[in-house]
Parts: C-alpha cells; sequence; structure tokens
C-alpha cells in the first residue's frame, strides 16, 4: 500500500513538473493566435517571426554578455574559494563559507533591491555590469558547491609528489590540480551559464534601459499577439537549457570518475 501510494505521489509529481513543458512546444507549433485548445494546425511562423524582432535580438546579445562574462568571474570565485575551503585552515573558515553561500537561501527579491539600493546610494549608473554584479553574486555559491566536491576529491598525495619532484605550488596548481579539476570547472560553468541566462528578477531590477531576455519576455506578455512568439522562444529556451544542463551533468560525473571518487548524487 505505501509503495503504491508513493508511486501515486510520484507520477503526479511528475505530469505536475513537466506539463507546462510538454505543452510549451505543442502552442510555440499551433497556428492559432490564441494560445487554446483544440490545436488548429501546424505551423513553424512563430519561430520566423521570433527572428525577425531586432528588439528581441539585443536582448538575446546583452544575455549572452551577462551569461557569459557572469559564468567566467563566477566560476573564477568559485575556483579560489574551492580551493581555500578544501586544502586549507584559516580562522573563522566556517562562517566565512557560510556567509559566501548564504545567496543559496536569501529570496532574490530581497538581494535584487538590497544591490539597487546600495548602488544607488552609491551613484552607480543601472546597467549590463550592474547585472553581471548581481549574477556573480548569485551564481558563486553553486560553482563553490560544485567545485568543492571535485577538489575534495583530489588525491593529495598527487600534490606532495609534484612538490617532492621540485615543482612549485604555482606550478603544481596548474599542470596538475587544474587538468583534475577541468571538468567540475567547465561543469561550473556550464551551472552559472544557465543559472545568469534564466534570471529574472534581478535583471529587471539591476538593467535599467538595457533589455535582458527574461525581461523582454516578460515584457510581451502585455501583447496578446506575441505571446505565441514567446512560446516559441521558451521552446527554443528550455531545449538550450537541458542540453547545457546534460553537458555539465557529464563532466561532472566525469571528473569524479577520473579522481576516483563516490557519486553521490548531481544535477540530472
Amino acid at each position: 500500500m505505501k509503495g503504491g501510494w508513493f508511486k501515486v505521489y510520484a507520477i503526479g509529481y511528475l505530469v505536475f513538473l513537466y506539463a507546462p513543458i510538454i505543452i510549451l512546444p505543442m502552442f510555440a507549433f499551433n497556428d492559432a493566435t490564441v494560445i487554446a485548445f483544440p490545436l488548429t494546425g501546424f505551423s513553424t511562423r512563430w519561430f520566423s517571426a521570433m527572428l525577425e524582432q531586432p528588439t528581441l535580438s539585443l536582448a538575446v546579445k546583452n544575455s549572452l554578455f551577462i551569461a557569459v562574462t557572469s559564468a567566467v568571474l563566477a566560476t573564477t570565485l568559485g575556483v579560489f574559494a574551492a580551493r581555500a575551503s578544501t586544502r586549507y585552515r584559516f580562522p573563522m573558515k566556517a562562517g566565512l563559507m557560510g556567509l559566501i553561500m548564504l545567496p543559496l537561501v536569501l529570496p532574490e527579491i530581497i538581494v535584487a533591491v538590497s544591490l539597487l539600493v546600495v548602488l544607488l546610494g552609491l551613484g552607480v549608473s543601472l546597467s549590463l555590469w550592474t547585472v553581471i554584479l548581481g549574477h556573480v553574486l548569485i551564481c558563486t555559491p553553486f560553482t563553490i558547491a560544485i567545485l568543492s566536491s571535485a577538489f575534495q576529491s583530489l588525491d593529495q598525495s598527487l600534490e606532495e609528489a609534484a612538490y617532492d619532484l621540485g615543482e612549485s605550488a604555482a606550478s603544481t596548481f596548474r599542470l596538475i590540480i587544474l587538468p583534475l579539476v577541468m571538468p567540475g570547472i567547465i561543469s561550473s560553468l556550464l551551472i552559472s551559464f544557465t543559472i545568469s541566462l534564466d534570471e529574472f528578477i534581478i535583471a529587471f531590477f539591476l538593467a535599467g534601459t538595457e533589455p535582458t531576455l527574461p525581461v523582454f519576455i516578460f515584457s510581451q506578455f502585455r501583447f496578446p499577439s506575441a505571446v505565441p512568439v514567446i512560446m516559441a522562444l521558451g521552446t527554443v529556451l528550455v531545449c538550450l537549457s537541458i542540453i547545457l544542463l546534460t553537458i555539465a551533468e557529464y563532466f561532472r560525473r566525469r571528473g569524479i570518475a577520473k579522481s576516483g571518487g563516490k557519486d553521490t548524487g548531481g544535477f540530472l
């Protein structure tokens, strides 16, 4: 009986979770302007209309710039923090790491409003760079979580052997440690890129007059005729997100297997 109820719960949960994702491409390829059943016919015109919008092109370019920059910066900070937390002991280590990981549990609306108040108080103009600042803040804890696992699974005797053979700390890190944790770094980059590309709240508060993709999508829902185009755009974004997360998970598992660690679960 318990197993039966669990199966019902699991199936209901999966249906509730994935039904919107399944319905999204159905309306994206539907010929009608109104988002409703029954479907009227198969068409790809909404994807063509999506490519003809100049504002959408600008929003995509801005979001890609923000996502790439945020991913690189967050992963770089994540490498430093993960290396320090797994390799060295220093005063207030637990407290400092807790503060760094705090954005994982803080509501994004609180982070966004706080950053807006601070930046305006400092006289900083809102732009793509202020969005990047916010995205680095929320992406860095994710990179630390991924990279800490990669650094913890390293065999410390490899580093000690490199020192015994005359390598310096810098060359050991570059030639021994980085290649071993590279799958984790790639996974971290892809996860950060996906989070930044899909993030809305911080971009809405900190982008100023420069459009980003999530903000553009939100603004288009005021126009009923633009909703099918947004459905087509959402279909493309879902496919890209799945591909990026799959690649990130592949590199995460590859890194654990390469270092001889035990996989305790991941993103997929």
